[in-house]
């Protein structure tokens, strides 16, 4: 059997994750920093990323590929991009939200898919095909459970307690350590210098150590955090999306149980039909798997002809 090589990529938006197949043998597998190569212009953002994959397949282009795309969140965009890095690399691409890369990556070939890392979003199809989102607003406007909202939440609880003349919960030492400042009055000084999601989510382990040592505000904003992703999911539901499976992956909700746990009781609330999983599996392995249907469609088109 002709076994063709296939490329997955993981858009993030801190990390930009890319692998590549030939059958059940690994060709490459290298991670990037999203912000070196990716700009937010469509045109450029294509063409360096088909450098960048051009590259580590020696010079050619995969037989197919797949991308899930962190802000590619209508299917207008996904088609763009998608028909920008075809053009560049004279292969077969599709392109999807990163969310969508959490169903397949899961081994199921319908459901809706959860990220919450540096942002958060859900994402789900439509029985006739089309991108059902909510979410994805930015973590000024919203991304709820993730790295970035949990430590905008985390301050406003502080920020609440304070006035209120509460100092003795251990989220205000925590999180104030982890800035770097002693000294209560900076703290909304130094975060509002600390720009962007990235650098804002760095801080989230804070949050989760503080509930560990026994936070009430740090827990309840873990578990408000949880309930955002569910409300997420329930706006998808009642929009069409198929409630039968959940699949929740990014950095955030598979590197802290407490957050996935909380999810799972907002979710059992929701929708208590939903049967939901984790993703333990790189999202990137989802990508590879829908190249290889890429394929697979291609070759069921050939030999219908």
């Amino acid at each position: 059997m002709d076994q063709k090589l296939l490329a997955g990529v993981d858009i993030g938006g801190t990390k930009t994750h890319i692998i590549g197949r030939r059958g059940d043998t690994l060709l490459f597998d290298k991670t990037v920093v999203t912000d070196e190569w990716r700009i937010r212009q469509m045109e450029a953002d294509a063409a360096k990323l088909a450098a960048i994959i051009a590259d580590l397949c020696g010079g050619s282009s995969p037989a197919a590929m797949a991308v899930g795309a962190h802000g590619c969140d209508t299917d207008e965009q996904c088609r763009r991009f998608q028909a920008l890095l075809s053009a560049n690399l004279k292969t077969r691409v599709q392109v999807v939200n990163d969310a969508e890369l959490m169903v397949p990556a899961a081994g199921y070939d319908d459901g809706i898919g959860v990220v919450a890392g540096t942002g958060s979003i859900a994402v789900a199809r439509t029985a006739e095909g089309k991108m059902l989102a909510a979410g994805g607003w930015g973590w000024i406007l919203g991304d709820e459970g993730s790295a970035a909202a949990l430590v905008r939440e985390a301050a406003k609880a502080i920020r609440r307690a304070l006035d209120r003349g509460q100092e003795g919960d251990p989220l205000i030492t925590v999180l104030m350590r982890e800035i770097g400042t002693d000294d209560q009055t900076k703290l909304g000084i130094l975060l509002n210098e600390t720009r962007g999601a990235a650098a804002w989510g760095r801080y989230a382990n804070a949050v989760f150590d503080a509930a560990t040592a026994g936070s009430p505000l740090a827990s309840r904003v873990i578990k408000e955090g949880g309930e955002g992703l569910a409300a997420l999911v329930q706006l998808l539901i009642e929009r069409g999306a198929n409630a039968a499976l959940v699949v929740a992956g990014g950095g955030v909700i598979a590197e802290q149980p407490m957050l996935m746990d909380a999810f799972v009781e907002a979710m059992a609330s929701v929708s208590p039909i939903s049967h939901v999983v984790l993703l333990r599996e790189p999202p990137v392995i989802g990508a590879v798997a829908l190249a290889e249907r890429l394929v697979a469609g291609q070759t069921a088109s050939r030999s219908r002809a």
